[in-house]
């Protein structure tokens, strides 16, 4: 069978769902609450797939080569059912990786049944541990605690459990040891990410970025650390592992190293429109065609011409300077998921 390639000769490997744009946190640098109050507009529910929807396109997406599916959000644990979602999933021939991404505050009620319906890993967002800070970033006091028992909750559970960390300068800069060191010999990598300038609300500033390099020099200080070979092609973070045999740390540099030339990745909202990039100025509606009772292999064509049509690289030209993102809209961070 033959895959399709974009633009760029990139072949579509990872699809991340978005089942909710709904999410229990504010975070400032996702859904700020100044946006994103009582009175936002959320998605109503007749707009968002069903799970058999959801199920039907991702054996699709199955077909056009991806091996590899996310669930996300807004907060995917807010979704009513989740597991027979990803009982759903796990079915599907030719699917080798079925993950979650959440902020952990429902995780610890939910690890044993997704575990049990099939899920395989969990990434879990954390970005303090200090419940001051953590109130700063997310808006909630109790977000800190509930989240370690969901992390501990998933590791119990034999899910692989990976912590993802969003650091802005002047914010956070100082759990950055404290996280390290917490997790460090437990067998969960934590990942440094680059704030980013997702999204349209959350006031990104050049200035605000802690690049990686200066997060790797602040934990080498402390530990010796390595760079690991990456274990497959488009893989997001680069991986250095602690010397003294104590795990791994990532970093994830989409500001001071874009890494768009390996991107394989698609998304699909919880209204179901194709995105093929994060930064997007939008999607590729999908929902309609389908609920308009378009067969499987018109379907498929669609998405494979989406795919075959995308040539983003958005980071890439953020990086060199070229990048319009000041005039322009993008996709809204909670309908994508990351």
């Amino acid at each position: 069978m033959t895959f399709p390639k974009d633009n760029l000769n990139r072949p579509l490997r990872d699809l991340r769902i978005s089942v909710t744009d709904r999410c229990n946190l504010r975070c400032e640098y996702c859904m700020p609450a100044e946006i994103f109050g009582p009175d936002y507009p959320f998605l109503p529910k007749g707009d968002i797939l069903a799970f058999g929807e959801i199920s039907r396109l991702a054996n699709l997406f199955v077909k056009c080569g991806v091996e590899k599916i996310r669930l996300t959000g807004g907060e995917p644990l807010l979704r009513d059912r989740l597991p027979d979602l990803v009982s759903e999933l796990a079915k599907i021939d030719g699917l080798h990786d079925l993950a979650l991404t959440t902020n952990g505050l429902r995780l610890e009620a939910f690890a044993i049944p997704l575990r049990d319906a099939g899920l395989q890993r969990v990434t879990v967002s954390l970005d303090a541990l200090s419940r001051e800070t953590a109130k700063r970033l997310n808006g909630s006091f109790e977000s800190t605690n509930h989240t370690l028992n969901g992390i501990a909750a998933a590791k119990e559970a034999g899910l692989e459990v990976k912590i993802n960390t969003v650091i802005k300068r002047g914010v956070n800069e100082h759990e950055i040891l404290p996280l390290a060191n917490r997790f460090r010999g437990s067998g969960t990598c934590v990942r440094f990410i680059e704030y980013m300038d997702a999204g349209n609300y959350n006031g990104w500033d050049g200035q605000d970025v802690v690049r990686s390099n200066e997060v790797l020099d602040l934990l080498k200080n402390e530990h010796p650390l390595e760079a690991v070979p990456p274990r497959y092609q488009g893989e997001v973070a680069k991986r250095y592992k602690y010397l003294d045999g104590a795990g791994e740390v990532g970093f994830i540099s989409s500001v001071s190293e874009p890494f768009c030339g390996d991107c394989c990745r698609a998304r699909l909202t919880a209204d179901g429109k194709l995105v093929t990039c994060l930064f997007a100025k939008n999607g590729h509606d999908l929902r309609v065609p389908l609920r308009d009772g378009l067969c499987d292999k018109d379907l498929l064509e669609i998405i494979k011409k989406v795919w075959r049509l995308r040539q983003d690289r958005y980071s890439e030209l953020r990086h060199q300077g070229m990048s319009d993102s000041g005039e322009e809209t993008k996709v809204e961070m909670s309908y994508v998921g990351g």
